[in-house]
């Protein structure tokens, strides 16, 4: 049986929106496959993983106090967490954690939430607390050189700046600013996204990208070289879904 092993950082203090839910989806779609998922979990006080021995490293939202939270912790831990990002271990970051991989968090008050500086955006929010980018979001993402509309949820005053290689291009919605072109980060390793809802159980071809990534990943180690074709599963149900909210979203 293959298997995949996943890091969930601080289900405890990170997980707005059902974003357990990411690595609930997953898990489902990898069994469906014969293929096991390992779930491991990380929060403050825990013995120190070693990120590179892990497929995947997943870690959700949270607002401003749960982020200078474990600011600290997840600072111990940078070389670490870049030394896997490098190495190809796949990271999913969703909303407070897609922040904290980037340079800084500037609040409200104008306080600094340091980040880990894996990436080069930033994010300073907005002085007014009622202004928030909120609402349902479609993006256009492109993966394995296939187009793919991304359905969520957004909710954030943090306005990310200097993204260089956007997850996917905004068709309804704000994203990473208001009334931006741009949502999220992307790279062939990494997708980091204000998307919640939670991300996956809306898009089932984001949860299969990752899942061949990590397999495909896993072959090259071995032989060098690996593509593999994943088994289909009946997604009809998702699809039907599917539809009926990019019908209602996309005007």
């Amino acid at each position: 049986m293959q298997e995949i092993k996943l890091l969930y950082l601080y289900p405890d203090i990170m997980e707005l929106y059902g974003d357990f839910g990411n690595i609930q989806v997953l898990k489902y779609r990898c069994e469906q496959r014969n293929i096991k998922l390992i779930i491991d979990e990380y929060s403050i006080g825990d013995d120190s993983p070693d990120f590179r021995s892990y497929d995947i490293v997943f870690a959700g939202g949270g607002a401003d106090n749960e982020q200078s939270i474990l600011s600290d912790d997840l600072m111990r831990h940078k070389e670490g967490i870049k030394e896997a990002v490098q190495s190809g271990t796949f990271f999913l970051l969703i909303c407070g954690a897609y922040q904290l991989f980037g340079k800084y968090y500037k609040g409200v008050e104008g306080n600094i939430i340091p980040g880990l500086e894996v990436f080069d955006y930033y994010t300073e929010a907005q002085p007014d607390r009622r202004k928030r980018c909120i609402g349902n979001i479609v993006t256009k993402a492109t993966l394995d050189g296939e187009d793919t509309e991304v359905i969520g949820f957004e909710n954030h005053g943090g306005q990310t700046f200097n993204v260089d290689t956007p997850f996917g291009k905004v068709i309804t919605g704000n994203g990473n600013k208001f009334e931006d072109k741009e949502e999220g980060f992307f790279q062939k390793n990494v997708i980091a996204t204000y998307l919640h809802g939670p991300l996956l159980s809306k898009n089932p071809k984001v949860a299969d990208y990752i899942i061949k990534y990590c397999l495909e990943r896993k072959i090259s180690e071995e032989k060098n070289s690996g593509k593999i074709e994943l088994k289909k599963l009946d997604d009809t149900f998702e699809e039907k879904c599917r539809k009926q909210l990019l019908d209602k979203f996309v005007k």
